[in-house]
């Protein structure tokens, strides 16, 4: 204990030089963890009813952001965004039907810039999106340095393998099963810790530095988890969404109506009316069980796979991420899955682990990350102390982990990227590690975006085709609001007309944290661009969007 807090009060008399001393001496390795469709339902961002200890555990020694946000709240664009640490707007990716080193620009990303600076870079399970989003290689060899490893068994996931009362096996949204009784007695997930934790045992002696990525499937949907994870949240002590009715202002090109969902066996059952039929009240109660419990069985994944950097003396050495791709929405607005702009679709976890700098080095050798099974094992309270809590974007996530690894971030990408390989459009974050944070940041604005076909919900709302789309949502959030304009869009020339609005969104945060009442008026939003339509033409959608928040907020603050 004396060795560590000698430690402490060194990096503290040298604050200003810690992370740079530290990138100097050596590279550290990555384990870069990826959930699938995972909001802050954790209990490091305070959440009372989840079961989350591994990841708890990992937060309580890490730096947490606890507003972070992804760029668009589906799979691929998600990903493909903050891989690359470009928006949708550059990759030119709202679904999942171009690669966009062919569709757009050969960004650089960002195990590709480990590779390049001599990092074995390695992928398991949904790192990138598979499919055409990664050119059906995952992107290889660009980023990794053998080709990414994918579960067998996620082949049986989009197959009838639920068993449903009448005893009979149904593709089910609600798919708890006995994992004895599935092919091969394994899950997914199962079989990606599995693998990630073999290819740490051939690393762990190594002298070439890895980046590993392990990519989860949970708690993505089917709920097709093991069994045991349900008696974790009994039915009965569960409770619906806080908001869970469609708010009469909300603009129908808003909401998403959950087709996904909808096409399951068992939902398809309770003959739900479209678009904004709610789903009965006890099934509601059923989703949201599963979902916890598909968070605490990937959150034992986790634990398994920090557990075994203890093992192999790895703790140490190694940089550990974890976040997210999206949030998705538990009935909240009345909406479930997540395509939309609302916080509980874009807002992620995003936990930096990073030994000697959020931690003092183990020198005792004890276990820094002990596997805890919330099945058998008494409920933990960790103490979270190191957190951001000003808003930050997935597109940062690409610079701050190379320069905390010890790399050199990319640099700031020009106004217009599309021949730039290698650039950020986010930010380095690796000033957040060095000093304390001081309150509100003004400055600090994310900014996410979701495409719709139309001003009403469609069949296709939730997953248009980019020759479909003809209105794009734009969406800040800062600290204080939520703002959204749904602006048409030419999905020919990937151009936006900003005089174009289909409508807007507006909520006070202060008063209104679920987002449930917008307070967007027409008539100030009109007296507003009469105000702003000398900006000249060059000024770009965010900065607009940035100055329009301004002159509203302050006409709600003279209004108060």
């Amino acid at each position: 204990m004396y060795i560590c807090v000698r430690i402490w009060l060194l990096l503290l008399v040298f604050h200003t030089l810690a992370v740079a001393v530290v990138a100097r001496r050596g590279r550290r390795n990555v384990v870069f963890i990826m959930a699938d469709d995972m909001r802050t339902s954790l209990g490091c961002y305070g959440d009372s009813v989840v079961k989350s200890p591994n990841i708890d555990q990992l937060a309580s020694k890490s730096q947490v952001f606890l507003n972070a946000y992804a760029q668009q709240a589906v799979c691929a664009p998600s990903r493909t965004s903050m891989l690359t640490s470009r928006r949708p707007d550059t990759t030119r990716l709202y679904d999942f039907n171009s690669y966009w080193r062919v569709h757009s620009g050969n960004y650089t990303t960002l195990p590709q810039y480990f590779k390049s600076r001599g990092y074995l870079t390695l992928s398991v399970g949904k790192v990138f999106h598979p499919g055409i989003a990664s050119n059906y290689t995952d992107d290889y060899p660009y980023s990794w340095s053998i080709p990414a490893y994918h579960p067998a068994s996620f082949r049986y996931e989009k197959e009838k393998m639920c068993k449903g009362d009448d005893g009979k096996l149904h593709a089910n949204l609600l798919c708890a099963v006995n994992v004895t009784q599935q092919p091969g007695g394994t899950l997914p997930d199962l079989e990606s810790t599995d693998e990630a934790v073999r290819l740490l045992k051939s690393r762990a002696n190594g002298d070439v530095p890895f980046f590993l990525a392990v990519g989860f499937h949970k708690p993505h949907i089917p709920f097709r988890i093991p069994q045991e994870y349900l008696s974790l949240y009994p039915i009965d002590q569960m409770t619906l969404a806080p908001d869970p009715n469609v708010s009469k202002l909300l603009p129908p090109v808003a909401y998403n109506p959950w087709m996904d969902v909808r096409r399951r066996d068992d939902v398809q059952k309770l003959n739900i009316s479209f678009p904004y039929g709610p789903i009965p009240k006890d099934f509601q109660l059923r989703i949201r069980q599963h979902y916890y419990a598909a968070v605490s069985y990937m959150d034992a994944q986790v634990g398994r796979l920090l557990g075994s950097l203890d093992e192999l003396g790895l703790s140490n050495s190694t940089m550990v991420v974890f976040t997210s791709d999206h949030g998705w929405s538990l009935g909240e607005h009345g909406e479930w899955a997540k395509y939309s702009n609302f916080d509980v679709t874009t807002r992620v976890p995003l936990i930096f682990y990073v030994p000697g700098v959020t931690t003092c080095h183990n020198w005792r050798e004890e276990s820094t990350f002990p596997f805890i099974d919330a099945l058998t094992q008494p409920e933990r309270i960790f103490k979270n102390d190191n957190v951001i809590r000003n808003v930050v974007e997935l597109v940062d996530v690409f610079p701050t982990v190379s320069y905390m690894a010890g790399l050199k971030a990319p640099e700031p990408c020009p106004d217009v990227s599309f021949q730039e390989e290698l650039c950020t459009e986010g930010d380095n974050l690796a000033h957040t590690f060095r000093h304390r944070e001081r309150g509100e940041d003004e400055e600090a604005i994310s900014f996410s975006q979701y495409p719709r076909p139309a001003d009403t919900p469609q069949v296709n709302s939730d997953l248009p085709d980019l020759k479909d789309i003809k209105i794009m949502g734009y969406s800040l959030r800062s600290w204080d609001y939520r703002y959204t304009l749904w602006l048409g869009f030419n999905p020919k020339t990937y151009q936006v007309n900003v005089s174009d609005v289909h409508a807007g969104e507006l909520y006070m945060l202060a008063d209104d944290p679920g987002q449930d009442k917008n307070v967007y008026s027409d008539s100030d939003h009109g007296v507003m661009m009469r105000k702003m339509a000398n900006l000249p033409r060059t000024v770009s959608l965010q900065m607009r969007m940035k100055l329009q928040l301004l002159y509203l907020s302050a006409g709600r603050k003279r209004k108060a």
